[in-house]
């Protein structure tokens, strides 16, 4: 017990069990005599070994020894201890071994491995996806103020529980009523003899603490708060909120809410309904998280109408505790999910979203809407349960880096997701269409080509085969039949164009010229489908007012149906960008030399060592850091009036670029390109005047990626640029290096890394060169802040 923290440090693990804090296990590390070395131990009480408490506990201690400066541990370990063995042997850490005597020595560095990174990882999915499971698959649920009027929430929630079928134990808990809707009832959760494994709260806010507080006592694994009046309110109510939290978490306890609809798993197992939403979902494949209940019962029934089905169903309100975070870890190794889909007003945990959401579009794709695009959206998202609106460039980046299908507008994201959840992905970006009206297959054709996606040249066996079927010759893509096309011309020709080699996807397109054909001309779509590859996508557009016919609601394959033709173009575009991502390679990021490191560690600190609350690098330090990594500066004269480095550039050749790093207070270090235009063809001193002073000719012309930045993702972001042609010619001379300004991308990432200070960092004006010429930066400016 004798710790100062920095050479000796401890830590323990408790358990909240029967009401009690309890102690199961610690670890320490203690310094020696060489300061770069510690020796560390564990003690896990015997009932809790294996439960992975040692290796979290050994996560901590790396981190606090790295900030001591210690950069390696060791332990000494009995030959026959084979559960600590194991522990070392799954932290990730690059563990040496030596034996003697029965004692066997290990040594291992406290960095962080990517093996060290990918196990850590690893068991935080784990451990959130398993709590998440006491939520949607409970066994016991007790309803807080259940409610003999299914008028009020808690009456709602308890009858749709009943009536939904769940499968376990239900408890309703009302201290004023001897039975809730036949069922009986207890005046609190204390009075209840089983265990509850799932508590829902509907109840004033004035009781929410207290029964939260009955839950820890009753060993209730997690809790769903519907009631408002929380951290939406302002700051007495964050506070309050706060401590519902912690009680919480202090107890074991998971939290949705508070201020939320509910959660629904319509598994058969289980088949939950913990919601006072008065639809009542399907079972499907689609697993939905909503900060918004109103917008949550919004989903549920346009999922409804589309004869989509959920898998599960989470609207999290203020998301004290469970976030989207959690399900998607949990909905990444769900059997019954197939494709997630997110309504949010922020983005609580960018880095941790960032890799949840990577790992799991890697599987299974997700769909989000981001609320708060204009500033008056953000307004009004900060006075809803979000609390905070983030910068939407910074979304924007967080979801290309993680694979996450971005939608506009909620009619897009059912759009999308009626694709993703009843169809396979497209193998490519080549779509056959075939329709009885040409304006809307016109129509159709230019949304394709604004998606990515274009229309197949159909093989000569196809034509041939259209041909020798239907009246009207010269069959190219889109097959238009015309209005005089039967039933059976329209499924003859589905299924040609369908099972076309060349074709990827298959749309059909139909305007009934007479409405009474309208059923015969949806089973023929029907039939057709049924004959048409399982691994194509098909979708249908039916431009009929009436109620869609039931042979496109029922038919054995399904078929997403929409009413205007430049919809399945966007879906399928989407469609198409994700199976793109998931197919790319994940890139490499840089990694500066530990020589490289020291250097700029050492420019950084001794400009810091000044005082003050912030400050500016002058142009010689900025080159001392830049050239550490690896970028070209070219010759600059700092305040001093001292000169540094090589020649300026050929002014006759190149472009002007921007690169820059900005920090987003809530999503960290943001990476950005952009070109500045041409380079000025003017001499010397007066050229380098006058690129230092202009800003950028293409200044909405900006792109963004989130810290790290790999090769990959810097060639996509100079790819997206619209003025990205430049760099192919200039004047009709030869290409730029690409690659080059692609290495300062990267690099400029690295620094984010290594300096946690730096708020900012803008290269203006960059030099890019042809091949061979790099990209030479001609003037920088830095700025640093402390850390928060």
């Amino acid at each position: 017990t004798q710790l100062d923290y920095v050479n000796h440090v401890g830590l323990v693990a408790t358990v909240w069990e029967q009401g009690e804090e309890g102690f199961i296990g610690d670890a320490r590390y203690v310094r020696g005599t060489d300061p770069a070395r510690a020796e560390v131990a564990f003690a896990v009480v015997d009932e809790h070994q294996g439960r992975g408490i040692a290796t979290i506990l050994l996560e901590h201690l790396g981190r606090i020894a790295r900030a001591a400066g210690i950069s390696e541990f060791e332990a000494d370990v009995l030959g026959d201890n084979n559960r600590m063995l194991e522990v070392f042997a799954k932290s990730g850490f690059r563990v040496k071994r030596a034996s003697a005597a029965g004692v066997i020595h290990l040594a291992f560095p406290t960095g962080e491995t990517e093996e060290f990174l990918a196990a850590s990882q690893a068991r935080e999915r784990i451990a959130a996806a398993n709590s998440v499971a006491w939520i949607l698959r409970p066994k016991s649920v007790a309803v807080i103020g259940a409610s003999q009027k299914r008028t009020k929430i808690g009456g709602a929630i308890f009858a749709n529980l009943r009536e939904g079928g769940f499968t376990g134990a239900l408890y309703p808990v009302n201290n004023a009523a001897a039975e809730v809707q036949g069922v009986r009832s207890f005046a609190s959760l204390d009075a209840i003899a089983e265990p509850v494994e799932l508590a829902v709260i509907a109840v004033p806010a004035t009781g929410v603490e207290q029964e939260i507080e009955r839950c820890a006592r009753a060993g209730v694994h997690a809790v769903v708060v519907i009631t408002a009046g929380f951290g939406e309110t302002g700051a007495q109510g964050r506070q309050i909120e706060t401590r519902l939290r912690e009680m919480a978490r202090h107890s074991g306890m998971r939290l949705v809410g508070p201020n939320c609809m509910g959660v629904i798993n319509t598994g058969p197992a289980v088949r939950l309904n913990a919601t006072f939403s008065p639809v009542q979902p399907p079972a499907g494949n689609i697993g939905i998280f909503s900060q918004s209940g109103a917008l949550g019962i919004m989903i549920l029934d346009h999922l409804h109408q589309r004869n989509l089905g959920i898998s599960s169903f989470v609207a999290a309100g203020n998301r004290a505790d469970v976030s989207n975070n959690d399900l998607i870890a949990y909905w990444a190794d769900d059997a019954n999910t197939g494709v997630i889909v997110l309504y949010l007003e922020s983005v609580g945990n960018p880095r941790n979203f960032a890799r949840a959401a990577r790992d799991t579009a890697l599987i299974k794709p997700i769909v989000a809407v981001k609320s708060g695009r204009s500033a008056a959206g953000s307004r009004v998202a900060m006075s809803h349960s979000a609390a905070l609106a983030n910068r939407d460039v910074a979304v924007d980046a967080l979801f290309a880096q993680a694979g996450v299908i971005r939608t506009d507008t909620m009619e897009s994201l059912f759009d999308v997701v009626a694709i993703l959840a009843t169809q396979p992905l497209p193998a490519g970006p080549r779509v056959g269409v075939v329709t009885n009206a040409g304006g809307p297959a016109v129509l159709f054709a230019d949304a394709c080509e604004a998606q990515g996606l274009g229309l197949s040249e159909l093989q000569t066996a196809t034509v041939e085969l259209l041909n020798s079927r239907l009246i009207k010759p010269a069959i190219v893509n889109p097959v238009d039949l015309s209005p005089a096309a039967t039933p059976n011309d329209l499924e003859d020709a589905i299924v040609a164009v369908g099972n076309d080699p060349n074709v990827d996807s298959v749309v059909a397109i139909y305007a009934p010229p007479i409405i009474a054909e309208s059923a015969a001309a949806a089973a023929a779509i029907a039939r057709a489908a049924a004959q048409i590859p399982t691994n194509k996508p098909i979708a249908a557009v039916f431009q009929f007012s009436g109620k869609l016919p039931d042979a496109l609601r029922t038919t054995p394959r399904a078929i997403p149906t929409y009413a205007f033709p430049e919809n399945p173009a966007i879906a399928l575009g989407a469609a198409w960008r994700y199976v793109q991502w998931r197919n790319r390679p994940r890139g490499n990021a840089y990694r500066p030399s530990r020589f490289a490191r020291d250097t700029i560690r050492a420019v950084v600190e001794r400009a810091m060592s000044e005082g003050g609350k912030g400050w500016a690098l002058s142009r010689k330090e900025i080159a001392i850091i830049l050239r550490a990594v690896g970028i070209a500066v070219a010759q600059a004269e700092d305040t001093t009036g001292t000169s540094d480095l090589p020649a300026e550039p050929d002014p006759a050749t190149g472009i002007v670029m921007v690169a820059a790093v900005t920090l987003d207070p809530t999503f960290g270090p943001l990476i950005a390109c952009g070109f500045g235009g041409p380079i000025a063809k003017l001499e010397g001193a007066e050229r380098g005047r006058i690129l230092r002073t202009q800003r950028p000719a293409f200044e909405d012309d900006i792109a963004f990626r989130l810290h790290p930045v790999t090769d990959i993702d810097a060639a996509e972001m100079i790819a997206s640029l619209r003025a990205s042609k430049l760099l192919e010619a200039v004047d009709a001379g030869p290409p730029l290096d690409r690659q080059a300004l692609i290495g300062l991308l990267v690099r400029i990432s690295a620094l984010a890394e290594i300096i946690p200070e730096m708020v900012e960092l803008e290269l203006y004006p960059i030099s890019l060169q042809p091949p061979g010429g790099g990209a030479i930066v001609l003037d920088a400016q830095m700025r640093l802040e402390p850390l928060r």
